[in-house]
């Protein structure tokens, strides 16, 4: 792909946003790329993915100004669309997302970080929703997801604050990263993550992906009612049946997932 490459390193898929001279940011071709990436995730053989940006300076710096700058209001809205599908794609996706945020996390950064199961951060990563300042506002989900994942008035005060930017840990404080490291240990940390996803059920952590996703969005009574339909579907797989009998026989280590 032109402006995001993939690679496999065992069962992690490695997805980059390669557009560096543009501190990676986000235009059609690259939204393009990304969901034509995610088409060819071979979930047989795949058990995770890492979502990073090329270069130390910007994990993806936000949506392509020069490209927006000509858009109607037709187009505009079609851009943030596009957008919007793809990162719910990411979102819903069947396995593990784990972005990997190197450096800025703006715009459609920080809300493509937003779409991840989890985001890792190096510390010299900045996250903000600066649109407000740019006379728009964040159209791939940042008005929705932001208070979702922090609260409401944190949200308002980034996005109507177009020019604050945050660091690392205080992203990490008010609920947008689980982890801060050092720049150069954030791909391994990424990767040992998916590694230590790969322990557990890939059809178990689908559902349960699934039943979190659906879940914050009805009443509680609906979210219990949601999970044990979802529990009870496990107890008919292979998987099941292979995490229990090891814990019995104590050997844990030795077992084996299939997905199902």
């Amino acid at each position: 792909m032109g402006f995001v490459q993939y690679e496999v390193e065992g069962a992690v898929g490695i997805i980059t946003i390669d557009r560096p001279r543009a501190l990676n940011a986000l235009n059609s071709e690259v939204l393009d790329d990304l969901n034509a990436v995610l088409d060819g995730v071979d979930l047989d053989a795949v058990r995770a993915l890492v979502l990073t940006g090329a270069g130390e300076k910007s994990f993806v710096a936000g949506a392509d100004i020069g490209e927006m700058s000509t858009l109607t209001k037709e187009e505009g809205e079609a851009f943030g669309k596009k957008g919007n599908d793809i990162f719910r794609r990411i979102e819903t996706f069947p396995i593990p997302v784990i972005a990997a945020v190197n450096g800025f996390a703006l715009g459609g950064g920080c809300e493509i970080s937003m779409a991840c199961d989890v985001t890792l951060a190096s510390d010299n990563a900045k996250f903000g929703q600066p649109e407000a300042g740019l006379g728009i506002l964040p159209g791939f989900g940042g008005t929705q997801r932001l208070p979702r994942l922090t609260n409401k008035k944190i949200a308002k005060e980034l996005i109507f604050g177009a020019d604050i930017m945050i660091g690392a840990e205080e992203a990490m404080r008010i609920g947008l990263v689980n982890h801060v490291y050092p720049q150069d240990q954030l791909m391994d940390e990424a990767k040992k993550l998916a590694k230590h996803f790969m322990l557990s059920s890939p059809y178990s952590i689908a559902l349960a992906k699934q039943a979190i996703n659906v879940g914050l969005d009805v009443d509680l009574d609906a979210g219990l009612k949601l999970e044990a339909n979802m529990f009870g579907l496990t107890f008919a797989t292979a998987d099941k049946k292979e995490g229990m009998t090891c814990f019995l026989e104590k050997r844990m280590k030795e077992r084996k997932f299939i997905g199902k």
